[in-house]
């Protein structure tokens, strides 16, 4: 069965997340993105931990449901793991790191004893849905394992420049180098959403290890513009966090030479398109310079406004990760073999019109870059995104064709025209093939995306009358 998961969010107790992040509006939501496992989040917050017991259920071994039932909005559909997000700031190597990692529970008793051993070390637990803690990231995983072997610690949104593992300002430049001894723990990075999976395909480290994607949504609307989809021989109904974490082990376990030929594990993740995140490009957002991996190659990395070192983005710290974990490395700055066998990708376009990109190798799965279906909604009827037609689109579209991600991947264009109109129906047509322009983001400064890219109104309107009349499709 396959599980349409998003394991990484915040709770209302965190800094700059919506007061309307609780659980059983979590559920409500994910139930309409067609999101069948979501984590808690923040179970490290006294406050927060409090609701989780309270309003949470054991469905199965470390899997929790809502106590209330609502068959309406189906959220008794809905299961929840634990997982919460911990900063490491610590010094390693003359160097400040602050590493952000998410942590996964098998159970509440695990958990409580989690929160206990922070509170121990002096941690303050209620100042933040994320705490802060100054251990570095190996001695939290020892600390951790400690506690339970079950624990499974994976660093979080990995490129981010000042929070991730490998981010240009406080990270490391592998793996082994953060965790050393313990590196065999890590089985998994989340890619974040100014990377990609095809951008991680080049890290060598990354080969035996799964390219994780999820939301780290702050709000309602944000949960799912990323996910991942476990394949796992479980029913809702009997799946465990055992089941969950050996999906997330899997390439680990390949590699190992053990028969998983009927094991589970990542069967293909929902991207937002990386340009879109914050740190794609390099540049300075207040002095509104931006650069890509080859201007910077050209004209060097120092801001022609400021004359300041510019923030790096996601995209040039892969390309001089590639160049130093490469054994051929080469000081003239030619190519190695190693960055001409991962840079290629392959791609295919399903039944659908989607179109998915493939790891050429097989090492690993598909996935697809998408645009969430409010800002496709948005776009195409001249409306904020935030907006009460929006929504009410929005809300409806989920009713009839079941989720939000049915919608994206799998409801005939014909069916989505016929509801709701040409505009809406092509705009998902756009995506789906990925007939988009986006402006990529730079140091925090959030891409630009355009389904549609100086087409005349009138234009538009003819489309439109196509569309709906059934000419288009």
């Amino acid at each position: 069965m396959e599980f349409v998961t998003d394991l990484h969010l915040h709770s209302k107790y965190s800094r700059a997340v919506s007061p309307q992040m609780v659980l059983p509006e979590m559920a409500k939501w994910a139930a309409k993105k067609g999101i069948n496992l979501l984590t808690s989040g923040d179970f490290t917050h006294p406050l927060w931990f409090r609701n989780i017991k309270a309003e949470l259920e054991e469905a199965g071994e470390g899997v929790y449901k809502l106590k209330i039932k609502n068959e309406k909005l189906k959220i008794n559909e809905v299961r929840f793991i634990l997982t919460t997000e911990i900063a490491s700031i610590f010094k390693q190597g003359e160097k400040l790191r602050r590493i952000h990692n998410l942590v996964f529970a098998p159970n509440l008793e695990t958990a409580e004893k989690i929160n206990q051993e922070l509170l121990s070390r002096a941690c303050n637990l209620s100042s933040d849905g994320r705490p802060i803690i100054g251990l570095s990231s190996k001695n939290l995983l020892e600390m951790l394992l400690a506690i339970d072997k079950k624990i499974i610690l994976i660093p979080c949104h990995a490129w981010t420049p000042h929070f991730g593992i490998y981010g240009s300002a406080s990270g490391f430049d592998s793996i082994k180098e953060s965790f050393e001894e313990l590196s065999n723990y890590i089985y998994g990075i989340e890619t974040g959403i100014s990377s990609d999976p095809w951008m991680n395909w080049q890290i060598e480290e990354l080969n035996n290890r799964s390219i994780l994607s999820f939301s780290d949504a702050h709000s309602l609307p944000k949960m799912g513009r990323e996910l991942t989809v476990f394949e796992i021989n479980k029913t809702l109904d009997s799946l465990s966090y055992v089941d969950i974490g050996k999906a997330i082990s899997y390439p680990l376990r390949k590699k190992s030479g053990r028969n998983v030929a009927s094991e589970s594990g990542v069967a293909y993740t929902v991207e937002f398109y990386p340009e879109e995140g914050k740190y794609h490009y390099t540049g300075h957002r207040n002095c509104k310079v931006t650069k890509s991996p080859q201007q910077i190659k050209e004209d060097g990395s120092i801001c022609s406004v400021c004359n300041r070192r510019l923030t790096e983005g996601v995209m040039y710290r892969v390309q001089q990760l590639v160049r130093l974990q490469s054994p051929e490395a080469t000081a003239d700055g030619g190519q190695t073999k190693q960055e001409k066998d991962f840079r290629p990708y392959n791609s295919h376009s399903d039944s659908k019109g989607v179109l998915w990109i493939d790891d050429p190798r097989k090492v690993h799965p598909s996935f697809v870059k998408l645009v969430p279906l409010n800002e496709i909604i948005a776009e195409s009827i001249g409306s904020p995104v935030g907006s009460e037609r929006v929504k009410i689109q929005f809300d409806e579209m989920c009713l009839e064709f079941d989720s939000e991600i049915n919608i994206l991947l799998k409801t005939p264009i014909q069916d989505l025209s016929k509801f709701a109109g040409g505009k809406i129906a092509e705009g998902v047509a756009k995506v789906r093939r990925g007939d988009i322009v986006i402006e990529p983001g730079y140091d925090g400064e959030y891409g630009k995306v355009k389904i549609w890219n100086g087409e005349s109104d009138a234009a538009k309107e003819e489309l439109e009358t196509e569309n709906q009349l059934g000419l288009k499709f």
